[in-house]
C-alpha cells in the first residue's frame, strides 16, 4: 500500500487539548477502558455499513462478513484495532478526530475542578470514544477509507496527542478503519495478547460484531505415544460471544454484562441506576432495553440536542437517537429497541406518523415510569439521588404527556416546611397524608430558591397553624404547576394568590378576632387605593401575615412573578401585571399608617409598604430610587 506525500497539519480544537490532557492524567486508575471505547466505535462502524448496505449493496465490496480484528505486537510495542466498517474519508477524519462536536462542551469544562477524582467521573458522563487510545499511547495512527470509496482516497492521520495531528491522502485496498497504537513504555501490558483477550471478553462479549484476534501458528510437535501432531497454522479466533445481548434470555444475562452493555449503548464510563429488558409478544413485536443513568448527561437541557434510543430492525441497526421511541421529558433514558415489525428501510419521517413506532413509545414511557415507580417505593434512597439528577427534567411531564400525568406526579418531589433543613423531599402522595384535618388543598408556593420559598411572607398564617407548604424553588416549578391542577383528587392551591381562602381552618375566636383588627384601621383600604391609582388591581385586608404588613399576590387566572420571569427568560414578552395588594390589620405599621392624616405622607406610606411587598415577592424593583427616597423621607419624619 504506497502512500502519497501531501500531508497537511492541523491544530487540535482546544478543547481536544484540554480532554486529552484530564484523560491522560485522571483516568490513570482505569486505563484499559480505551479498548472497550475503541471496540465500540469500530462496531458502531460495522452497525452503520450494515444499514446503508440496505440500500446499496455495492457499499460491502464483495465483503460482508462484517467483523473487528484485533493484532498486536509484543516487539514493537504496538497495538491494531481494524474494522471492515463504513469508514472515513480525508474531510471525516479531520472533522471527527480533531473536534469535539458535543452539546455541553463547554459547560463539560467548566464544572472540572482539578481533582483528578472527581474529573474522571466528570469525563465519563461527557463520554471520550476515541480519545481515551491517548491514555496508554504516545502515538496513534489511523488508516481508514470509506465504503464505496476509491482506494486511492484513503486517509492517514497522525498524532502523539499533544497540539496537532497531520493527515495525508493513501492508498488502501480495502474499506473500513485501522487505529494503531503505539503504547508509551509504562504501558506495554496492553501489547500482550493475553492481556488483550481478557479486557475483550470482560468489556465486548456483548457486541452482535465478531471481534477476533490472531492466534499465531503453532508449529508441528512430538505426542506423548510419539506420533506427530499435526501444525496448526496461523489463524484469525473468535474472543467475544459476538450474539446481541437483547436477544439472549435474561436468566442468562449477569449484571455485569448489562452494566457493560449499558457503557457500550451510552458512552458513560458510570454504572447504570437501573434497567428493564423486556420482550413484548401479540400484535406489536419488539424488544427493548432501557437504561436510567446515574449521572445527568452534560447536554440534557438542551430540548433540541438528538437524544433517544438506539433501533435495530430485526437485529439490524438502523439509526442511533430514535427520539420518536421516548417523550422527550425523559431523554435521559438510554437503551435500544429491536422491532420485528417495522420495515428495514425505515426512516425518521416514517417513524413520525407510524401507528407501530406510537405503540412501542406507550410501551417504553409505560416501562420507564414502572421503573421509577418501583424505585421510589423500594429503594428511596436511590431515587432521592435520581430526583437531584434528573427530577426537573421529569417536571416537564405533565404538560408533554397528559396520558401519564397522575404517573408523573405521583413521581414528583418537593421541599416543604415539614422539613426546615431542605435536605428531605417529599412525594405529593406523603402531603396528602399530612394533611390537616378539614384541610382540602394542597398548598405551595413558588420562587427563585428554595431559600426564597422558605422566606416568603406567604407562609406565615400557615406556620402559625402548622399546615405543611410545598416550596418550590425552581424556575420550572411555575410552569409545572399551570399544567398540574389536582392529584389524587385534591386541588392545588398557591398562596400567593388573590384567591387564597383559610376560613374551613378558622375557629369563632379567630374569626371574631379577625373582624376587631378590620374595625381598627377603617377606611385604610380606599386612601391606599386612591394613593396608589392604577399600580394595583386590589387594596383588601388580609389574615395570611403574621409578621409582615403587607403582600402582593396575583389574581386567581393572572400571571405570576415566576412565571413572568420565566417568559421573560425564554425571551418571550411580558405583558404588564396588576396585582392585589393586601394589608394586615394587625400589624403596627398598618395601624400607624391609618393615623397619618396627611395625605402626602399616606401616599409615602402605600408606595413604600407596596413596593417593600414587591421585593419581598419579586426579589428587585422597577424603581429602587423612588423606594430609596419614600423610604428616607419617612424615617427623617419620625425623626422629629
Amino acid at each position: 500500500m504506497a502512500e502519497t506525500v501531501q500531508q497537511e497539519t492541523h491544530g487540535f480544537q482546544t478543547e481536544v487539548k484540554q480532554m486529552l490532557h484530564l484523560m491522560i492524567h485522571s483516568l490513570y486508575s482505569n486505563k484499559e477502558i480505551f479498548l472497550r471505547e475503541l471496540i465500540s466505535n469500530a462496531a458502531d462502524a460495522a452497525d452503520k455499513l450494515r444499514f446503508k448496505g440496505l440500500s446499496d449493496g455495492s457499499l460491502y465490496e464483495n465483503d460482508a462478513e462484517l467483523t473487528v480484528k484485533i493484532s498486536v505486537d509484543k516487539e514493537a510495542g504496538t497495538l491494531t484495532i481494524a474494522d471492515n466498517g463504513i469508514g472515513m474519508s480525508k474531510e471525516d477524519a479531520i472533522a471527527h478526530l480533531g473536534t469535539i462536536a458535543k452539546s455541553g462542551t463547554a459547560d463539560f469544562f467548566s464544572k472540572l475542578s482539578g481533582d483528578q477524582t472527581k474529573d474522571s467521573q466528570l469525563i465519563g458522563q461527557f463520554g471520550v470514544g476515541f480519545y481515551s487510545a491517548f491514555i496508554v499511547a504516545e502515538k496513534v495512527v489511523v488508516k481508514s477509507r470509506a465504503a464505496g470509496a476509491d482506494k486511492a482516497e484513503g486517509v492517514r492521520w497522525e498524532s502523539a496527542g499533544e497540539g496537532e495531528f497531520t493527515v495525508s491522502t493513501i492508498d488502501k485496498d480495502t474499506r473500513g478503519t485501522e487505529i494503531t497504537l503505539f503504547l508509551r513504555e509504562d504501558e506495554k501490558e496492553f501489547a500482550d495478547d493475553w492481556r488483550v483477550r481478557s479486557i475483550i471478553t470482560k468489556y465486548s462479549d456483548h457486541i452482535n460484531i465478531p471481534v477476533q484476534m490472531f492466534k499465531e501458528e503453532v508449529p508441528e510437535s512430538d505426542g506423548p505415544d510419539g506420533e506427530k501432531v499435526p501444525a496448526v497454522p496461523g489463524h484469525w479466533e473468535l474472543v467475544n460471544k459476538a450474539t446481541a445481548l437483547w436477544t439472549r434470555e435474561k436468566s442468562d444475562i449477569s449484571d455485569e454484562e448489562y452494566t457493560e452493555f449499558y457503557k457500550h449503548v451510552s458512552h458513560d464510563f458510570a454504572d447504570p441506576l437501573k434497567w428493564s429488558h423486556n420482550r413484548v409478544e401479540g400484535k406489536t413485536e419488539y424488544t427493548s432495553l432501557l437504561y436510567i443513568p446515574a449521572k445527568a448527561p452534560f447536554d440534557m437541557w438542551n430540548r433540541d440536542q438528538a437524544h433517544g434510543l438506539k433501533l435495530y430492525v430485526q437485529r439490524v441497526f438502523i439509526m442511533d437517537d430514535a427520539e420518536q421511541f421516548m417523550p422527550t421529558y425523559l431523554r435521559f433514558v438510554k437503551g435500544l429497541l429491536d422491532s420485528n415489525d417495522l420495515p428495514l428501510n425505515v426512516s425518521r419521517e416514517i417513524l413520525q406518523d407510524n401507528k407501530i413506532t406510537q405503540s412501542i413509545r406507550q410501551g417504553c414511557t409505560k416501562r420507564v415510569l414502572q421503573m421509577l415507580e418501583k424505585m421510589a417505593k423500594n429503594e428511596p434512597e436511590n431515587y432521592q439521588s435520581f430526583w437531584s439528577e434528573f427530577g426537573n427534567v421529569i417536571k416537564e411531564g405533565p404538560a408533554e404527556d397528559f396520558a401519564n400525568k397522575e404517573k408523573i406526579a405521583g413521581l414528583l418531589r418537593f421541599s416543604s416546611t415539614a422539613d426546615e433543613s431542605g435536605k428531605q423531599s417529599v412525594s405529593l402522595e406523603d402531603y396528602i397524608g399530612r394533611m390537616k384535618e378539614g384541610q382540602e388543598k394542597i398548598f405551595y408556593v413558588t420562587a427563585d430558591s428554595y431559600q426564597a420559598a422558605k422566606t416568603s411572607p406567604h407562609l406565615e398564617i400557615f406556620r402559625k397553624k402548622g399546615i405543611e407548604v410545598l416550596l418550590m424553588g425552581e424556575r420550572i416549578d411555575e410552569w409545572l404547576m399551570s399544567h398540574l391542577s389536582e392529584f389524587n383528587e385534591k386541588q392545588f392551591q398557591s398562596i400567593a394568590r388573590a384567591d387564597l381562602d383559610l376560613s374551613d381552618l378558622d375557629d369563632e375566636e379567630s374569626k371574631k378576632a379577625k373582624e376587631t383588627a378590620e374595625k381598627e384601621v377603617e377606611g385604610i383600604l380606599e386612601r391606599v387605593k386612591t394613593a396608589l391609582g392604577d399600580r394595583v388591581e386590589n387594596v383588601k385586608f388580609t389574615h395570611r401575615l403574621t409578621d409582615s404588613p403587607a403582600c402582593i399576590v396575583a389574581d386567581e387566572n393572572g400571571m405570576t412573578t415566576q412565571m413572568a420571569k420565566l417568559m421573560a427568560s425564554a425571551g418571550q414578552p411580558v405583558p404588564d401585571t396588576k396585582y392585589h395588594f393586601e394589608l394586615n390589620p394587625e400589624h403596627n405599621l398598618v395601624k400607624l399608617m391609618s393615623g397619618v392624616q396627611d395625605e402626602e405622607q399616606f401616599k409615602q406610606w402605600s408606595e413604600v409598604l407596596f413596593d417593600q411587598a414587591a421585593l419581598s415577592e419579586q426579589g428587585s424593583l422597577k424603581d429602587p430610587a423612588t423606594f430609596a427616597k419614600n423610604l428616607n423621607g419617612l424615617l427623617a419624619s419620625l425623626a422629629k
